[in-house]
């Protein structure tokens, strides 16, 4: 066996083991529920052993001198997702799709959850798992467009378990792996162009935490609302 064909098969292994890890990492994590504080623990621990296997930092989408291009394709994105939430609460017809229940609470949980808990316990796991670890890892045995469909599927089947859990039966499962994975693929053309995730995080941060920003804003201009 040459040198290059052990060194795929060691970089396989080494795709299989995030793989592995992270689906140990999603059923424990809704089998305990554990702090926000303890994901973001998980991610940087994914980054560590990244950066043991040899991973670069830009492999793993956080080069210094790319991080200028993320931010500034990260704030983009964020302007972009806010003006279609503005459009979409301020329009009577659309804003009840904003009116979630698990987000109908006071202001100070709902700032709590859109600049921590979101960011910290959500963003930063998912993205270094997806757009960083396992993209790095991939990128090194697999063609871009695989290492895109692999990290967007795999991102999607991430949201499996509270789709199983929720209402709706299958038809509701398979919408949101569907709508999982193509935000996978949105985010993850984004980490593409830009070389870096924070371009990536910040679209999946606005997507996240300004729609509980958005959906507590739907709540007050309902009638109904408080």
């Amino acid at each position: 066996m040459t040198t290059s064909a052990v060194a795929r098969t060691r970089y396989r292994a080494f795709s299989g083991a995030v793989v592995v890890a992270l689906a140990v990492v999603n059923v424990v994590d809704h089998a305990v529920h554990p702090p926000w504080w303890v994901r973001a623990l998980e991610g940087a621990g994914l980054l560590a052993a990244a950066r043991l296997a040899g991973l670069s930092w830009a492999q793993l989408g956080l080069a210094r001198d790319r991080l200028g291009r993320g931010a500034r394709w990260a704030l983009g994105v964020i302007g972009v997702v806010a003006g279609a939430y503005v459009v979409g609460v301020l329009v009577p017809l659309s804003r009840g799709a904003f009116q979630d229940e698990e987000y109908h609470v006071p202001l100070p949980d709902a700032l709590h959850l859109a600049f921590v808990a979101i960011p910290l316990g959500t963003v930063v796991l998912e993205e270094i798992a997806f757009r960083s670890v396992l993209w790095g890892a991939l990128s090194r045995h697999c063609r871009p467009w695989q290492v895109l469909a692999t990290t967007s599927v795999l991102f999607g089947f991430w949201h499996l378990i509270p789709a199983v859990r929720g209402p709706g039966g299958a038809l509701a499962v398979v919408g949101v792996l569907a709508l999982t994975t193509a935000g996978g693929l949105v985010f993850g053309e984004l980490r593409r162009r830009s070389d870096s995730v924070l371009a990536s995080a910040g679209a999946h941060w606005a997507t996240n935490a300004l729609g509980v920003l958005f959906g507590l804003l739907a709540w007050r201009l309902s009638p109904d609302g408080p």
